[in-house]
């Protein structure tokens, strides 16, 4: 058997809902070190997007116990982010409150969050924030897992060899740094050249993000990604080894 290594056990996790509270879904992909790769999902019939977010992360954590060495963790998700880096230890000083006297939301879930994390070592644990619906492959994937369980449909998971995967878990941002946020006015969002999309090796441009969704939605393996520039385009199919006169 191939197997594919990779260079340390990568998470993608994620929630979703369809309301706020409603029903719900989790998803996480879980890449060991050894070339193994594992889907996990679940749902819950009323519940809310942190759950779903939490239970994500908290699932692959879960998996992962009697696996040694270092964990990186993707998610979109900055309230999980934000939560386990810092909030946490604060809250657990206050008694579960929060600084305004509150009691924290989710305390059942962030207690086996930092338990799990307390155990394995906190310096063994990276977490990444990686942005949702920009063409990362695992956090897109993740998503699918997630929103299948909130829509109450099946969704066949993967669990085998990294080699036979269909998703590109090593492709992820170079910049995973949770945004700062600021006080100062909003800046515009950068205006779109174009979409792309690459569906079953065929490379697409279009016109609005919409179009692309409904080309990718639902199909194995796709990949998109907004475009800034012409030359953007060009840069962005190579990157997927996809020849830009083929566009």
């Amino acid at each position: 058997m191939l197997v594919t290594p990779v260079p340390q056990t990568i998470v993608f996790s994620d929630g979703a809902t369809k309301g706020n509270p409603g029903p719900g879904g989790w998803g996480a992909i879980v890449a060991t070190a050894d070339g193994q790769v594992t889907e996990l999902g679940g749902g819950a019939a009323h519940t809310t997007n942190n759950r779903m977010e939490l239970t994500g992360a908290i699932s692959a954590l879960t998996f992962l116990q009697s696996v040694d060495g270092p964990v990186a963790v993707y998610t979109d998700s900055t309230y999980v982010i934000k939560g386990i880096r810092e909030w946490v230890w604060a809250w657990r000083r206050r008694g579960w409150k929060t600084a305004e006297g509150k009691d924290v939301l989710n305390r059942d879930l962030w207690e086996e969050m930092s338990a799990l994390v307390t155990a394995r070592g906190t310096s063994e644990i990276e977490w990444h924030y990686v942005r949702g619906h920009v063409g990362t492959p695992g956090n897109e994937r993740v998503d699918e897992i997630a929103d299948g369980h909130a829509r109450q449909v099946p969704v066949e998971l993967y669990s085998g060899d990294l080699a036979a995967y269909r998703v590109d878990v090593l492709d992820v941002p170079a910049d995973t740094a949770v945004p700062a946020r600021s006080n100062a006015p909003r800046k515009a969002k950068t205006v779109a050249h174009s979409y792309l999309s690459v569906v079953d090796g065929i490379p697409k441009r279009h016109a609005s993000w919409a179009d692309c969704e409904q080309r990718v939605k639902g199909r194995s393996g796709a990949r998109f990604k907004k475009s800034v520039s012409a030359s953007d385009e060009v840069a962005i199919l190579r990157q997927w080894q996809v020849d830009p006169a083929k566009l």
